[in-house]
């Protein structure tokens, strides 16, 4: 099969394990494939994704190659593939814009973004010159402006557009119609784990759903120590965050709780936790007679390989709508693969729905 020619925006964790999954895959096969949710989407395997591009700000990562800009600092998620190959493809200075929270200054560098002085690229002539197809926004939390940039950069570039983060740009009408009119593929919002926090919590309100327990109450908490979480450290930046992650748990309840009942979000920031995220669910509600129960429940998770496990097939099925010159919101693999997507299904039926449109059997 032909290369499937990505750029990623922003080089950090997740960027990191998809980077090293695709060449870890390389060696694989169906059988001995562990970790995948699909091997072969019509004909696309893990290791036919090429990075043609890469943006980031650190200083410790621009003008490095790809391969050696993954494992840079404040970079700590798990090394499954120490030897990615020279790519020949170096980092290129991205526009800062909100992508540096202001309460990063008071902790050690090795913990926090620093800002590259290097002159910042023309990311269209980048995209354009790369051959790039898709882009994959991997941008900090609570990075609006900087995220809606580069989905601009995408649309002139005529490249297709993967939203990793909670920045609601496939879910805003505006967005959507743009990408529409370009005839581009567009996949979001806010990068699903293959097995994290969100979606064991919608698998489980489900459960109470069909076994007619009434959910009265719950919460998720969770802590970990990459900058994902230091950086949701500023509940200014936090908004969107706690929107996509609540409304992917209200979404497969008859009824929302009411705000008081529900509590979704990051709790706090634990430095040599690194990578690795602690999830503490609580669900408290009623069965039969009336009677209370309640379940409790703690996941550990490492962060970035989990999200890249859901990456590695957004990417694949973009590819697909662009071979087959389908444009604007893809639903079936957002809705499968992010938590705030344009619109929600249960996540049997999103699977149903991914399959058909790798069969060819539905266009989006």
């Amino acid at each position: 099969m032909e290369k499937i020619k990505i750029a990623i925006i922003g080089v950090g964790n997740c960027a990191s394990s998809l980077v090293q999954g695709i060449h870890y895959y390389k060696d694989k096969n169906s059988e001995d494939a562990i970790g995948l949710m699909n091997w072969d989407i019509d004909g696309y395997k893990p290791y036919d994704i090429e990075v043609v591009a890469a943006v980031d700000i650190d200083k410790r990562k621009v003008d490095k190659d790809v391969s050696e800009a993954i494992f840079a600092k404040p970079n700590c998620t798990t090394v499954f593939y120490r030897d990615v190959p020279k790519t020949g493809v170096n980092v290129v200075m991205g526009k800062v814009l909100d992508g540096i929270g202001r309460h990063m200054k008071e902790f050690p560098e090795d913990q926090i973004f620093m800002a590259s002085e290097a002159k910042e690229a023309d990311i269209v002539d980048i995209l354009t010159k790369s051959g790039t197809e898709i882009a994959l926004n991997y941008l900090p939390v609570g990075s609006e402006d900087a995220t809606r940039f580069y989905a601009n950069c995408c649309l002139e570039a005529k490249v297709a557009f993967i939203n990793c983060v909670p920045v609601f740009i496939a879910s805003s009408k505006e967005f959507a119609e743009k990408f529409k009119q370009k005839n581009l593929p567009i996949v979001g919002d806010d990068i699903k784990a293959q097995l994290g926090a969100t979606i064991t919590h919608r698998t489980l309100a489900k459960l109470f759903v069909d076994r007619g327990v009434k959910l009265d109450r719950t919460y998720q908490l969770n802590t970990g120590g990459n900058t994902d979480f230091l950086n949701m450290l500023a509940q200014e930046r936090l908004k969107s965050k706690k929107i996509s992650k609540t409304e992917a748990v209200q979404s497969v309840l008859n009824k929302p709780l009411e705000p008081d009942n529900i509590h979704i979000g990051p709790s706090d920031y634990v430095p040599w936790q690194k990578d690795n995220k602690v999830c503490f669910l609580r669900m408290e509600g009623r069965v039969f007679g009336d009677v209370p129960m309640n379940l409790e429940l703690r996941l550990s998770v490492e962060d970035s390989p989990n999200s890249a496990g859901c990456a590695i097939d957004a990417i694949r099925c973009c590819k697909l709508a662009l071979d087959r010159k389908i444009g604007g919101i893809l639903s079936s693999i957002s809705a499968y693969t992010m938590k705030h997507p344009p619109e929600q299904f249960p996540d049997n039926k999103a699977r149903d729905m991914v399959r058909e449109f790798i069969q060819g059997k539905r266009r989006n």
